[in-house]
């Protein structure tokens, strides 16, 4: 199989697409390729910015296939926010740990009750700079205003998938990679990969 450069910079999410990738595929970052320069996100919908993310990677890589993802949470009881402002929902330098303070307080302004929600990612396969397929997946839970665990990175701690007792801070990389938002996108994406790639 070809050889994936994933357009980000975020260590974690290329471990985690190498993982749920395995065997026969190379995956690498954009650390190797620093005069690759993305986009701003914007976009108003994760495969607005994925796109904006893949074709531009990947008309900066001849010849190379690109994977470029959006992805975030989504609180029903926030009209859906922090959505594809999520990397930056407590500002433009926002660390994780930002990210989730502005989470917990927005939510703690509301009156007590169970905070639905969910992960979304939107994955999206480009070649030239231009896109060749888009695959979605989601991940449905509940938001809680304690975090638990420091497992995974982002809003992992606050998060608490539907049938599990445990937040994805806690829960063990083997299952969240099974059932992720990611893993859910990358999984139809890699049946797609592995029937037209050659």
């Amino acid at each position: 199989m070809p050889d994936i450069i994933f357009a980000t910079s975020n260590a974690h999410k290329v471990q985690e697409v190498a993982a749920m990738l395995g065997v026969p595929w190379q995956v690498q970052g954009l650390k190797a390729y620093p005069h690759v320069q993305l986009p701003e996100e914007t976009g108003t919908t994760f495969e607005a910015n994925a796109i904006l993310k893949a074709e531009a990677a990947s008309a900066a890589l001849p010849g190379v296939y690109v994977i470029a993802d959006d992805s975030g949470l989504e609180v029903d009881a926030l009209n859906g926010e922090p959505g594809v402002y999520s990397a930056r929902y407590a500002g433009p330098d926002a660390t994780d740990a930002d990210n989730r303070v502005r989470l917990k307080a927005e939510l703690s302004k509301l009156p007590p009750a169970t905070f639905t929600g969910r992960f979304h990612c939107c994955l999206v396969l480009a070649k030239e700079g231009q896109t060749l397929h888009v695959t979605h997946g989601a991940v449905e839970g509940n938001l809680r205003l304690e975090e638990q665990g420091i497992g995974g990175f982002g809003y992992d701690p606050l998060f608490q998938p539907d049938g599990f007792a445990d937040t994805f801070g806690v829960l063990p990389a083997e299952v969240k990679n099974q059932l992720s938002h990611r893993a859910r996108a990358l999984a139809e994406m890699k049946a797609w990969m592995e029937a037209n790639l050659r």
